[in-house]
Order: C-alpha cells, then sequence, then structure tokens
C-alpha cells in the first residue's frame, strides 16, 4: 500500500463508520470513493464498515478504461459511477453514495425533491432529480447517474439510494447528511399535503449568499 496515501485512505475508513453511526448506511450498503492525483481510492465490495482498514482501500487509475484495479480486495460493484463522475466532474474530490431511509424512499417512489427548503442551493440548482434505473453495478446504471449529476451535486437514484459529490470528503459527508434531511422534510410535507416551494431566484439568492458563509477573520470581513 502507498504510505503517500494513508491519510486518504483512513479518511475514507472514518467516512464510512460516520455514515453508519449517522444512519445513513447498514451493513455493508453504500460506498465512499476519493481522487488521489489520477487514481480514484474506493471502499472494497460487501465489506461492513468497521470492517475496512486503509489497506483495504482499492485503487483505480481514472485514466484506464475498464476496471483495472489494484488492492487485496474487489473494489464496491458501484465504481462505475465513482469513476465515472470524477472524470467528469474535475470538481469533485470524492463521492458518497448510501442507502440512507427517507432519500431511499423517495428513490423508490421516483419523487424528485423539490426547493421546499434554502438548503436546496448546496446542491447546485432548484431540486434533487431522480436517475433513471437500472441494475446496481452495472454500466448501464452510471449512464444514468451521470445524468442526473448534471449541474447538481446530488441526485436519487432511482429504486436504490442517493448520491452527492463534492471537493472534499467533509463537505461530501456533509452534503450527504443534508439531502438526507431535504428527503425527511419532504416525505413529511408529502404526508401533510405538501408544503411551499422556493423560487429559483430565492435558491439563487441563497446560494450567492453561501458565498459570504462561514468563519472569517475581521481582515476578510473589512477587506
Amino acid at each position: 500500500m502507498s504510505q503517500e496515501h494513508r491519510k486518504e485512505r483512513e479518511e475514507i475508513c472514518n467516512a464510512m463508520v460516520t455514515l453508519d453511526d449517522w444512519g445513513l448506511n447498514r451493513g455493508s450498503s453504500g460506498n465512499v470513493s476519493m481522487r488521489v492525483g489520477d487514481h480514484m481510492l474506493i471502499t472494497p465490495s460487501g465489506v461492513p464498515p468497521h470492517d475496512i482498514t486503509p489497506e483495504t482501500i482499492a485503487s483505480m487509475p481514472l485514466s484506464a478504461d475498464g476496471d483495472q484495479w489494484s488492492g487485496p480486495l474487489a473494489p464496491s460493484v458501484e465504481w462505475h459511477f465513482h469513476k465515472a463522475l470524477l472524470k467528469q466532474r474535475p470538481e469533485f474530490g470524492a463521492i458518497v453514495h448510501t442507502h440512507a431511509p427517507f432519500s431511499t424512499i423517495l428513490a423508490d417512489a421516483r419523487k424528485p425533491i423539490p426547493a421546499i427548503h434554502y438548503m436546496m442551493a448546496a446542491f447546485g440548482g432548484t431540486d434533487i432529480p431522480v436517475s433513471g434505473y437500472a441494475r446496481y453495478g452495472s454500466a448501464e446504471l452510471s449512464v444514468h447517474v451521470l445524468q442526473a449529476m448534471e449541474d447538481r451535486c446530488g441526485c436519487l437514484i432511482a429504486n436504490h439510494g442517493m448520491l452527492v459529490g463534492g471537493d472534499t470528503l467533509q463537505k461530501t459527508l456533509w452534503l450527504a447528511a443534508e439531502l438526507e434531511a431535504l428527503a425527511h422534510q419532504y416525505w413529511h410535507l408529502l404526508a401533510i399535503g405538501g408544503g411551499h416551494v422556493l423560487s429559483a431566484d430565492e435558491i439563487a439568492e441563497t446560494a450567492a449568499g453561501f458565498e459570504e458563509y462561514g468563519p472569517r477573520s475581521e481582515n476578510e470581513v473589512s477587506g
């Protein structure tokens, strides 16, 4: 195992445990990948979070076609869409896929999430779309996911779960939690007859506000 990538491998292991602790995954469901140079590090297939170690993380070259990989265990069967997204979206440094309960309920119902909360702005548009359906682990599913993720940082995968991408793994974990929160809210809104949907202008205004949000020094505020 490359010691150069030990930190990134440990970060992926911790992310899988975090997703399990947050209730966004169960058992060996879900997977996490991270861009490292011209390679992708990705969780192994069918291994529960607490059993994943840095040594078991698979590495795949992003430039090569097919399923070339190195490591003691095979990569997640969903490597197709992880690899495709990292190749197509250079701004993504990490991808997180989960079977979070409320996101999966809406994915099963094939219901996109509209802008029922201002946090929709974190995902690049006015809705969370639902991808087309294909068998898990298939190249066809990857095509559907790429289409659903166009101009978005998150989507629901039909009859499957949810997926998010971000510039860092920490940011991507945050997006996964926020997407599940939106799904949770929308599921309950549907139960009471629906809610008010924010306009595209209101979401754009929020997105602009996000650029100024977060810890800043006095110099940054005044300058």
